[in-house]
């Protein structure tokens, strides 16, 4: 009974000109947005900052889309977290804390994932990081102590599971429909044509 109601509250949805997406996407407070809060294509992504695969799309893809879609008000670009491991989870954590450094954290461990990833103390490593981006090892360790952020990364991370049946990284989540895997530039960009 309750999936045959939510069936006709997502039909009444469209009826209505919107869409499902957003009926079932619930913003969270520690979602990082890049551009235009109404860009027309709204694009999700659900990323573990120890996936070489996300890493290799943050280089080589993510910057042109930005310049093409994000920058131009045609995608408003949501980061999500979904760490696949500790080491992940204390890196997300640290990104957040560092507050509008976000974003230049996030691309600073994507780049340099390969270190301190295999480094003989991973954490240490990414305080060292976290240190040249201006946050000291005695605020790093408070942040990694913030059970609520951790609480709140999970719970964003389980609703990716329930609401996209997230299960790998990276996936998109491009205007409600998942799409999954490292793409190259051409094909990410006709995906975005295709949504618009």
């Amino acid at each position: 009974m309750r999936k045959f109601l939510s069936s006709l509250a997502v039909a009444a949805l469209m009826l209505s000109g919107g869409t499902a997406f957003a009926a079932t996407d619930k913003s969270w407070g520690i979602d990082e947005v890049l551009g235009k809060a109404n860009a027309p294509i709204t694009v999700i992504e659900y990323s573990s900052l120890t996936c070489p695969h996300c890493a290799k799309f943050h280089s080589d893809t993510l910057p042109q889309v930005k310049k093409d879609w994000i920058d131009t008000g045609k995608v408003k670009y949501i980061v999500r977290d979904f760490p696949l491991d500790g080491l992940a989870q204390a890196a997300a954590m640290i990104s957040h804390c560092s507050g509008d450094r976000y974003f230049a954290f996030v691309d600073t461990f994507f780049h340099s994932q390969a270190n301190w990833e295999h480094a003989a103390n991973p954490v240490d490593a990414l305080k060292g990081i976290a240190r040249l981006g201006g946050m000291p090892a005695d605020e790093v360790d408070k942040c990694l102590q913030d059970r609520q952020l951790l609480n709140e990364i999970e719970a964003r991370k389980e609703d990716g599971e329930k609401v996209y049946s997230i299960d790998s990284t990276p996936t998109f989540v491009i205007n409600g429909k998942a799409v999954s895997g490292d793409k190259p530039y051409e094909e990410f960009a006709k995906l975005l044509k295709d949504a618009h």
